[in-house]
């Protein structure tokens, strides 16, 4: 076995702990038929509290990690843990039918989780088969006597090794004791990478068979600057990381010193380097990294750690808390983008070939229009308390920008009519990821506030390739001439009519793309906190006069990503 593995560095750092796996444990058993009921009845109610304890454990500290909204989901699993009618059709199966614990618990808990899956028209329900579902896997570990891996109960440095971790699980993530993840799949541009990013914890994604060639308790070293993980390290390769480990963090004291510089190039061009996030937590984040602002604030993320579809007044907490704590810096929110490859388990979607072209996003806003209203009241109330600007996701067409901007329109009548107060200077915008849009963009520019560029979908889409597809993944390139020409003409076409335009996809933050972005007059870059100071010491370097000249040779002779970085390159180096 090779002693190194190699993937994609997606999250700068490095890391050395050891391995904490992340992975489904085996809990088959085998069905037996049993003579001492009693003896069965006593391991089942000594699993049960086993689970209850291990559940309020982790509730307590998700609490105090998380928040208290987000760890309101595990007060669902010790209800159905405490439900009389489920414990007892255990009970019955091993009294009556003389079956051991763990068949009569699988044969229950499936009964309920196919009943409540059934219930298509009733979404709280079919969520209920979620939480039976998680149930059954931990009482079914605890008469196992097998451990299951909790993130939440993380209390010591280690490195996260999955197969892949959903938004959710990076979402609770501790960063004071995970020092690094690595996943089996994902790209640059997956979820669990941007998070991360916004987390600050070094990642390596897309080693395929890592989860095989570790064990638990393993020391490791991941090297997320080079993309690889060195699986028994020597002596002699442990002090060679310990002192770049070192020389980063200086790195790092360095950059602080720009925390409350301007965003200035050399020659005194002011631009705005914004954050993104995804939770209210994460403003801590942006305000360490002296952000000018938040340029994405992604709002599924207050959906997905929700048990159900959040109230207004959760909503209006959870954005007013943002907008006073960065203390009157501008607040770009996006509305929700749920689809592709974000579910609530609260919201039954349709099954699609191809979800990330279908019903996501807008699509779903301006269909459950109710839900749509509820977020934009939400968003008008929170405005009040600092300055608030609106973007909607995933607009094709004109159209569909009307249809959101009228119902923001009823919500502001709505909330005139109950005499609740809202903000009159609201900025609204679009987010140009469909190339349509970006085509369109001298249209768009006349009725918008501001665009904000997303090129994570921008690209796969102009490429028509997958970024989450490994086959494909070489088509993922933010250098090609011809997405540099598309976000040329957004950013014109944004400026002809005296709006100004940002980007919050990853490029914005690629320190190979800012130069060529600057160049082209870009007004706002935003990106996880913790590209912020490394992206404000470049600019800092950069002639904007020099860099409108890149900019015009990049789009106008280039013909391949591959002469973009060469030119690149060459400017930097003068």
């Amino acid at each position: 076995m090779t002693n190194k593995l190699t993937g994609i560095a997606a999250s700068d750092g490095i890391a050395i702990a050891p391995v904490y796996l992340l992975v489904d444990p085996d809990l088959s058993f085998e069905e037996k038929i049993i003579e001492d009921c009693e003896q069965e009845l006593v391991r089942l109610s000594i699993a049960v509290d086993q689970a209850k304890a291990e559940l309020e454990k982790i509730r307590q500290l998700a609490s105090t990690q998380l928040g208290e909204a987000e760890a309101q989901v595990f007060d669902a699993h010790l209800l159905v843990l405490s439900d009389p009618e489920f414990l007892a059709q255990i009970k019955n199966l091993i009294e009556d039918e003389k079956m051991n614990a763990e068949a009569s618990l699988q044969k229950v808990a499936d009964m309920f989780i196919a009943t409540f899956e059934a219930m298509e028209d009733n979404p709280y329900m079919q969520e209920r088969a979620a939480d039976i579902r998680d149930v059954k896997q931990r009482l079914m570990a605890a008469l196992l006597g097998v451990e299951l891996p909790t993130p939440a109960t993380i209390d010591h440095e280690v490195i996260v090794v999955a197969r892949d971790l959903t938004p959710s699980d990076t979402a609770q993530l501790n960063k004071k004791y995970v020092k690094a993840f690595v996943t089996e799949i994902g790209g640059r541009t997956s979820h669990s990478a941007i998070m991360a990013r916004s987390l600050e914890i070094p990642a390596i994604v897309g080693i395929k068979g890592v989860s095989e060639a570790v064990t638990q308790g393993q020391k490791i070293i991941v090297d997320a600057i080079e993309g690889s993980v060195i699986l028994q390290p020597t002596e002699s390769e442990l002090k060679e990381y310990q002192d770049k480990s070192a020389l980063l963090r200086q790195n790092k004291e360095e950059l602080k010193k720009l925390v409350s510089a301007s965003s200035l190039t050399s020659d005194g061009k002011s631009l705005e380097i914004a954050a993104n996030i995804g939770t209210p937590q994460d403003v801590e984040g942006v305000i360490a990294n002296g952000a000018d602002g938040i340029g994405l604030y992604r709002t599924e993320f207050l959906y997905m750690n929700s048990s159900d579809f959040p109230s207004e007044d959760d909503q209006y907490q959870a954005y007013r808390q943002v907008l006073e704590a960065v203390d009157g810096k501008g607040v770009v929110v996006r509305t929700m983008d749920i689809g592709g490859d974000k579910h609530l388990p609260y919201m039954t979607l349709p099954q699609e070939l191809n979800p990330f072209l279908g019903y996501r996003a807008i699509r779903i806003s301006l269909d459950k229009q109710e839900m749509f209203k509820t977020q934009l009241r939400a968003l008008l109330r929170a405005s009040v308390h600092g300055d608030l600007k609106i973007m909607f996701p995933m607009i094709a067409t004109l159209s569909e920008f009307h249809q959101a901007k009228a119902i923001l329109e009823e919500a502001k009548e709505e909330l005139a009519q109950a005499q609740i107060a809202y903000s009159d200077k609201i900025e609204v915008g679009i987010m140009v990821e469909i190339p349509a849009a970006a085509v369109l963009a001298d249209q768009f520019a006349k009725e918008v506030d501001f665009f904000s560029i997303g090129t994570n979908d921008l690209i796969q889409y102009s490429m028509a390739a997958d970024r989450m597809n490994e086959q494909v993944s070489y088509l993922y390139q933010p250098y090609n001439p011809s997405i540099l020409r598309l976000v040329k003409f957004v950013i014109d076409s944004a400026h002809q009519e005296g709006k100004w335009v940002g980007m919050c996809g990853e490029m914005a933050g690629d320190q190979m793309a800012v130069p060529i972005l600057v160049g082209m007059g870009l007004d706002e870059f935003s990106m996880s906190a913790s590209s912020i100071l490394r992206t404000r010491q470049l600019v800092s370097r950069l002639d904007s006069q020099m860099m409108k000249e890149l900019a015009e040779r990049v789009t106008k002779e280039c013909s391949s990503s591959e002469e973009v970085l060469d030119l690149v390159k060459n400017y930097l180096a003068q």
